[in-house]
């Protein structure tokens, strides 16, 4: 190649790169200081770990890879309900419903699933057509009865919107909530990082509370003053507090009077609670209570002192016994709010047009399920039971494993899909995370998924109380084998650096 040729190669490679409008050091930095541990370096690695696998490699210490990183029920073996999917493949597919005699005989769907999924298309005229931005009324009814029937109070289908999952709506409620810089939102901590990322993606302050792990990770109202008195001294007006029940990462089921505290403090500070309540089905100690319920009974114990709490609530098809997290549907219910609010927070969701409209089918499913009498309530019963007995086996197994493990403090699991373990580590472990400029429990977390395949997220990921190592997993995967991995794994480690 000539001296010209290489001259100007050279230029037009220079003038491309120098015409290109955005680099890494002018984009949007509120983007690059988002953090979303869940789906970070160690996930990014399981993944290759499983395509290399896949492609016949015989050279790595484990043969699967675990992803105990995310709750994903259907990627980690839980199946289907049946009547969800039969239904959905119908609004799917409105052609079948043509010859319904063959969809029972030959394809075993009963009647009600045909008769709901008849329903269903009535609505919304097309899985492939616009609705409501709100999401179609027919459905938001059927999600007001359910939370009727749940609480015991009355509920508006003009105060529901339904969403792309409950992460949509949480975009939305802190897109709304958060007005300026100096705007706060109080997080308890650790907590699931979809809030700490979403505030810095809206350049808002994350104020956090640290959630108590030697009373089963409950919440410490004094903690929380503490943390409003800190915001207001640094200049931020917190205007918001997240609520997280059963709790992600921990997996704690908040009594009565935990609800009643945070409750409290919202109308003392005149906060919106965001109550994050998705994991309401997933509970194995004492019963779920909504943050709805308890404020209506609040409301009537003493008229005039909770009147002007703003309450909104979060729920999805994601998890619980549903496990339907790649459809991403959900809903908020607003309560308490300023109608011209209201106003503002449907213009928000009307620029998305709406939420994925097979989605809020398979959402009416969930809040409607079959009831006894019905032809799918056997087989429906038969699954859900099955999925929820099965999870709490898991989790127990995993908190015994966790029991025999030397340096490892767990609370008993309560809700959820996760356990949130401490883990004391050796102090030359800790030097070695330092010598390569990383924590010590993501430095902990790498070496389990390079030795077992199961990966896991670090505490860090989360948030922890200062000078405490800790790592989420969930207990979704079935059988034990990677139990008895990460075990044996854990003796190796602290052997090695002990």
């Amino acid at each position: 190649m000539s001296q010209t040729s290489v001259t100007c190669t050279t230029r037009t490679m220079s003038t491309l790169k120098s015409s290109k409008c955005l680099s890494i050091n002018n984009m949007n930095p509120s983007i690059k200081a988002a953090k979303y541990a869940v789906r970070g370096e160690l996930a990014v690695k399981a993944e290759e770990y499983r395509h290399r696998l896949g492609q016949g490699d015989k050279s790595l210490p484990f043969d699967s890879v675990i992803f105990a990183n995310i709750g994903n029920p259907q990627q980690l073996d839980q199946k289907p309900i049946t009547f969800f999917r039969q239904v959905l493949s119908l609004v799917e597919n409105p052609l079948l419903l043509d010859n319904s005699e063959a969809l029972k005989t030959s394809f075993g769907y009963p009647q009600d699933v045909i008769d709901r999924a008849t329903t269903l298309l009535a609505e919304i005229q097309s899985a492939g057509a616009y609705s409501h931005s709100q999401g179609v009324p027919a459905i938001r009814n059927s999600v007001a009865k359910f939370i009727e029937e749940r609480d015991g109070f009355p509920a508006n289908a003009q105060d529901l919107f339904l969403t792309a999952g409950a992460s949509s709506g949480v975009s939305t409620l802190l897109s709304v909530i958060c007005n300026s810089p100096n705007a706060g939102v109080l997080v308890p901590i650790p907590q699931y990082p979809l809030y700490t990322a979403t505030l810095a993606l809206l350049n808002a302050h994350c104020v956090p509370y640290l959630l108590n792990e030697q009373k089963a990770w409950g919440t410490d109202i004094d903690v929380m003053h503490q943390s409003m008195k800190d915001a207001k001294a640094a200049g931020i007006e917190v205007r918001s507090v997240v609520v997280i029940n059963p709790g992600n990462p921990t997996g704690a089921s908040l009594s009565a009077d935990d609800i009643k505290k945070v409750i409290d403090i919202a109308a003392e500070e005149s906060l919106v609670i965001i109550a994050d309540e998705v994991y309401q089905t997933n509970v194995f100690t004492g019963e779920f209570i909504s943050f709805k319920k308890r404020l209506r009974q609040l409301q009537q114990e003493q008229p005039g002192k909770y009147d002007d709490v703003e309450l909104v609530s979060l729920h999805s098809i994601s998890k619980g016994m549903v496990g339907e997290c790649g459809h991403r549907g959900g809903y908020f219910e607003l309560v308490g709010f300023d109608p011209l609010v209201q106003e503002q927070v449907y213009k928000l969701v009307s620029i998305g047009l709406c939420p994925p409209v097979v989605a809020q089918c398979l959402l009416e499913t969930m809040v409607n399920p079959p009831k006894a009498g019905d032809a799918s309530f056997e087989v429906y019963n038969e699954e859900y039971t099955k999925i929820e007995s099965g999870l709490q086996k898991r989790a127990l197994a995993l908190y015994d494993a966790f029991q025999r493990m030397e340096g490892v403090e767990c609370q008993m699991p309560q809700g959820a899909m996760y356990l949130f373990p401490t883990i004391n580590l050796p102090a030359k472990a800790i030097e070695a995370a330092k010598a390569e400029g990383r924590p010590a429990d993501e430095f902990y977390c790498l070496r389990m998924l390079d030795a077992t395949g199961v990966c896991v997220v670090p505490g860090s990921g989360f948030g922890q109380k200062e000078n405490t190592l800790h790592f989420r997993t969930t207990f979704l995967a079935p059988g034990t084998d990677w139990v008895e991995r990460i075990v044996k794994f854990h003796a190796e480690f602290l052997k090695q650096y002990e």
